[in-house]
């Protein structure tokens, strides 16, 4: 009787075409990640940081995939490596570990079936949605603090940024069959998110003083740190005909309208559990 309802379910699932390209696969992928933002205003690529990953993705046919994956990478960025004045004299940096999650549909460019001799490769585009947990840090003294409880743009207290945000997720990639269960998946992945706060610069200077007498002197230490770079080199400021320090009130310190950015260039490896075959297909 189990034999007969098997065979039943079989023929129909075979008689409605859906078993073209039906299944989970599941892998994982080493990738390297580099941010882009309000710290690296020009597409630098010099502080590319080590990322990892896992996925599971679902066949719905030959052409359309949905993910879901979750990463963890290393990000950071320096002012000083900008080729822009005004932003060198900026002084900033930062560094934070990244972790997100994200579920994306695919669309495979060309028919793509696992085992196939003829159909077993396709580039592909994919968008989707995913939430991100950052905490951007920077040095002093030898010593990584964490900048959000600082309110360096004057946030008062219970009003700074969130370290959980929202993004868009899109990317390219390329799939190729190693074996029937095998896969090898290259891709680019950007996360873009709904805040511009991943670097912990967006708006405009504070009051120095008000950010002081709210969260202590150490935290203004962190608000501008141009001063820093006028006592090592002051002839900087000189020969460029910048002022030192140049964190006066209400002066731009970074680009609101312009939320950041994190991109993925990674490589892995997905075994597919295969699919429900048709009776004596091959």
């Amino acid at each position: 009787m189990v034999k007969k309802l098997f065979f039943l379910f079989a023929l129909t699932y075979c008689s409605l075409n859906l078993t073209a390209q039906r299944g989970v696969e599941a892998g994982g992928w080493l990738a390297a990640v580099n941010y882009f933002g309000d710290l690296n205003t020009n597409m630098r690529l010099n502080r590319v940081g080590p990322a990892a990953g896992v996925g599971i993705r679902y066949n719905f046919n030959e052409r359309i995939c949905g993910k879901l994956s979750g990463n963890i990478g290393q990000i950071e960025a320096y002012d000083k490596d900008s080729p822009n004045l005004y932003e060198r004299a900026r002084n900033l940096h930062f560094r934070s570990t990244v972790a997100d999650l994200g579920a994306q549909m695919e669309f495979n460019f060309l028919p793509y079936v696992h085992g196939s001799k003829d159909e077993n490769w396709t580039p592909y585009l994919f968008l989707g949605l995913g939430i991100t947990y950052f905490n951007p840090k920077a040095e002093f003294d030898g010593t990584w603090h964490e900048l959000r409880p600082f309110g360096t743009e004057g946030q008062f207290k219970g009003e700074e940024y969130y370290t959980v945000a929202g993004g868009w997720v899109y990317g390219m990639g390329l799939k190729i069959d190693l074996s029937y269960e095998w896969s090898l998946n290259i891709d680019i992945s950007a996360r873009r998110l709904f805040s511009d706060y991943l670097d912990d610069v967006s708006s405009v200077y504070p009051d120095i003083d008000d950010v002081e007498d709210l969260r202590g002197e150490f935290a203004g230490r962190f608000v501008d740190r141009s001063g820093e770079l006028f006592a090592k080199d002051p002839a900087f400021f000189t020969r460029n005909n910048l002022e030192a320090p140049i964190g006066t009130p209400g002066r731009q310190r970074g680009n609101s309208k312009n939320n950041d950015t994190y991109v993925y260039l990674g490589i892995g490896l997905y075994y597919y559990f295969g699919d429900l075959r048709c009776p004596y297909e091959r």
